[in-house]
């Protein structure tokens, strides 16, 4: 039996609206009431907040390669989606390129306190060996002790092709697999085209053929300015009216962004049991919208967090991307507080994959686990260490993170790589 205690925390927090001193205890990956601690590991925690690990619940993390990209930085999201696309076409994307981005984004994660990404893969190059292509960023997931639920995307693709693919993901990554998660819940798959926008019903139905089969999850994007104007000039119809009549409108279903959204639309998607991802690290700076929080948690429905990609947020710092949706909440309505927010990144994200058991810290959850420093300059002051958490710092990584009662961050260093040979290897390949 393996047992680690995390202990001499300033405070604690197990859940939204449950805030604790004490030791947290995990024992054989899985935190626990209590133990015999006699001989566990014990992990230093004076001057932290203790937290669960977050869980990013929108990625892309191919787009880790192509951060602050000259031509795709504040444009309107119809010039955007061609400017990717015609750099992905030069970049030639292979299995190669998704791995190393995969890792870098990754580590990144790790180092930023997020022990879950939901990766949104949608580049998927005509002949790409598409397993391998997923296989390569589950191996980079592994190497890191990262938990990673990838996401078998469609964009513009063929709809056979997809869902043909859809299929062999799922044989080569977790066959056999209820509800698609590996056997150590490390590794999740689940399907989601990238939204009406670029896709037909068919590729929605087919995909949806697929995640019903093996339980899987699905997941698209919704209601970005895009695809509210694509969708009134290709169907006169917007997109959540799509969605229902397709039946993407359901309790399996994760909708990122939701930015133009209206009152009928919100109880509808209230109504649906569909679950929301904010992801305004991607929406503000892009000025594309952003989505009303609020409104959505008010009515019912439960709302993750995301930062999408290098593409749209160069960065994937998902507690400061906490920062800014609390900050820019006051423009779309009342200002959600930092407590609310830091629920939205971590248990509010794994509802939204099906994952009860992440983003929480009480007895029977996993033992993720990150300790955030309280105690330098960045925190004097602070009445509230929780909420200083978001307030101040915004640029704030982990001290200690733990995946599973696994150290992989320490110190504000990964255990389980090399930084340096990470970002090495990545503009090794993007320079060619």
């Amino acid at each position: 039996m393996s047992v680690v205690v995390v202990r001499g925390a300033v405070a604690v927090v197990e859940s939204a609206g449950r805030v604790r001193e004490g030791d947290v205890v995990i024992v054989d990956g899985v935190v626990a009431e209590s133990a015999d601690t006699t001989g566990a590991r014990i992990v230093d925690a004076t001057g932290c907040v203790v937290t669960a690990g977050l869980v990013n619940a929108h990625h892309h993390l191919l787009q880790t390669a192509f951060r602050t990209l000259p031509g795709t930085r504040g444009i309107p999201m119809r010039e955007w989606l061609p400017a990717m696309a015609a750099a992905y076409d030069e970049a030639a994307v292979d299995a190669e390129l998704t791995g190393l981005a995969a890792r870098a984004g990754l580590a990144e994660a790790l180092l930023c306190g997020v022990t879950t990404v939901a990766d949104h893969h949608l580049t998927w190059p005509s002949g790409a060996d598409t397993v391998a292509m997923a296989r390569a960023a589950a191996e980079a997931a592994s190497d890191l002790g990262s938990r990673l639920v990838f996401v078998r995307g469609a964009a513009r693709d063929d709809p056979q092709e997809a869902a043909t693919s859809a299929e062999a993901v799922v044989a080569a990554l977790v066959p056999g697999r209820p509800g698609g998660v590996s056997g150590d819940g490390m590794l999740q798959v689940a399907v989601g085209p990238a939204g009406v926008h670029s896709d037909p019903r068919e590729t929605f139905a087919l995909l949806g053929e697929v995640a019903a089969r093996h339980g899987l999850r699905r997941r698209t994007q919704a209601n970005e300015v895009v695809d509210v104007e694509i969708a009134l000039e290709r169907y006169g119809r917007r997109p959540l009216d799509l969605l229902a009549e397709w039946g993407w409108l359901a309790p399996d279903v994760t909708l990122a962004h939701l930015c133009d959204v209206t009152a009928d639309e919100i109880a509808r998607v209230a109504a649906s049991g569909a679950s929301a991802t904010h992801a305004p690290g991607c929406d503000v700076p892009m000025g594309w919208g952003v989505a009303p929080v609020r409104r959505l948690l008010d009515a019912g429905v439960a709302v993750g967090l995301g930062t999408s990609g290098g593409g749209s947020n160069d960065a994937g710092h998902l507690l400061a991307d906490a920062r800014l949706a609390m900050q820019v909440s006051a423009l779309v309505g009342p200002q959600l507080a930092a407590s609310e927010v830091l629920a939205m990144a971590s248990e509010g994200s794994a509802d939204g994959l099906g994952r009860s058991e992440l983003g929480r810290l009480a007895p029977g959850s996993a033992g993720d686990v990150c300790l955030w420093d309280v105690s330098g300059v960045a925190d004097a002051g602070v009445a509230d260490p929780i909420a200083g958490l978001l307030w101040a710092a915004p640029g704030r990584r982990a001290r200690t993170v733990l995946v599973g009662g696994r150290v992989v961050v320490e110190d504000g260093r990964l255990v389980t790589a090399d930084e340096a040979e990470v970002v090495a290897r990545l503009f090794e390949r993007v320079a060619r």
